[in-house]
């Protein structure tokens, strides 16, 4: 018993005596807030100029920001905020500057009790009339005189269960004695205002801001700048921020996801011990982060894109053919749906869930003529397909058809 006691201490020890790479990993998660935005200074130029107001004593406007993920929205949202903060002390202007996620503050109830919490307001986490949550708000709002930047992060995902709060908060500086209350909304769904009260719509994109996704060179700044702080003098080779930069640049810009790539591009050699990171880290890190992608999204679908997922998948492994017609995939479904027991949808249900699936970045389904065939969608897979597999698998549903094999069959240009 004490040997294995004396061992299992020892893992931390022999782990440790490895060559750490990092000098600080966090500079490279998404969370972190550089003092510097390369490629930003539009933006962030544009966001000062309208809460300046607020440095003279002034409500400034509501703001919706824009953008595709990983264009900086947030970064700058947060940059300018501490500023603002800062530059409100050395002006005698109290600034209270408020970030919200609102993927996880998602009711209008939680988002009140949470705003009142900042202003030393304990309120329940349940239980309490919504009105009585946002009247102690407003009246700890209200207890100074402040100008109050409340950041709605992701504030699309808030409105999903309607849009009173939005509604209450656009107009609270009308009950507001001394405080003065200004909203900024992020979002990377351009269309999510279409679905809000036209006077609620107007009022919160009193101005806007549109962030562009970066691109590869863009990239590549943003990591150079990151990586100097993030690892130990040396240690990366020298294709491998250029090619962290290439591949999120492929993903519509996207910086967090670059900061991804590397941060675990490093993780992997350290894992193993190596004293720099190589390509050969990157690569790994680039199937990596898209097997643990593809899992998440495939796990979450429903049972009957599951299906239509799994023929193609099956039609795949077992013809050893990249690409698949709809109709050979929709016979292999029917199959599976009768031996599981499941209804079997119309081939039109079918191609409008491989449309979907398209979409997701699952499949790659594209419309091809076959003369007087007509025309059919030709489909291949954008997953490995073991893992992919596994996923499906795990669904007690679908675990009977583990050991199904489709019959050999000729095109079909169905």
């Amino acid at each position: 018993m004490n040997g294995e006691v004396a061992s299992i201490k020892g893992i931390f020890e022999d782990i440790l005596t490895i060559g750490n790479i990092f000098e600080n990993r966090e500079v490279l998660r998404a969370t972190y807030t550089p003092d510097n935005l390369p490629h930003r200074n539009n933006e962030v130029k544009s966001l000062a100029s309208i809460l300046v107001s607020a440095l003279r004593g002034e409500t400034p406007s509501n703001i919706l920001m824009y953008g595709k993920t990983g264009t900086g929205k947030t970064a700058v949202a947060k940059h300018v905020g501490m500023e603002l903060e800062r530059m409100g002390e050395v002006h005698g202007i109290s600034c209270r500057v408020i970030y919200i996620n609102c993927e996880v503050v998602d009711t209008q109830y939680r988002l009140l009790a949470f705003l009142a919490r900042h202003f030393e307001k304990d309120i329940p986490m349940t239980g309490w009339p919504t009105d009585q949550v946002y009247t102690e708000f407003k009246d700890a709002v209200d207890s100074d005189r402040r100008i109050a930047i409340i950041i709605l992060d992701e504030v699309d995902k808030l409105v999903i269960k309607g849009d009173d709060v939005l509604y209450n908060l656009t107009r609270i500086n009308s009950d507001l004695k001394y405080a003065k209350v200004s909203l900024i909304g992020i979002t990377n769904d351009l269309k999510f205002t279409e679905f809000l009260d036209p006077r609620v719509r107007s009022s919160l994109g009193e101005e806007e801001i549109i962030f562009p996704p970066y691109d590869a060179n863009q990239l590549r700044d943003i990591l150079e700048q990151r990586a100097e702080r993030a690892f130990m003098p040396d240690v990366l080779d020298g294709v491998v921020i250029p090619l962290c930069a290439a591949y999120a640049a492929q993903e519509h810009g996207d910086a967090r996801r670059a900061l991804d790539l590397l941060r675990v591009s490093g993780e992997l050699a350290d894992r193993v011990g190596e004293s720099r990171v190589l390509e050969i880290h990157v690569k790994k890190a680039q199937e990596k982060i898209e097997t643990d992608r593809v899992v998440e999204v495939v796990r979450t679908l429903p049972t009957q894109s599951k299906l239509v997922l799994l023929s193609s998948l099956l039609l795949n492994t077992n013809g050893n053919r990249d690409n698949i017609t709809t109709g050979e995939a929709y016979n292999v479904y029917k199959n599976m749906c009768n031996m599981i027991g499941i209804d079997i949808l119309t081939q039109r249900r079918v191609t409008d869930l491989i449309s979907e699936l398209d979409m997701l970045g699952i499949l790659n389904a594209i419309v091809i003529s076959k003369g007087r065939y007509g025309r059919t969608k030709e489909i291949s897979l954008s997953v490995p397909t073991e893992s992919t597999k596994r996923v499906l698998f795990e669904d007690y549903r679908l675990k009977p058809l583990e050991k199904y094999k489709p019959p050999s069959q000729t095109k079909l240009y169905t």
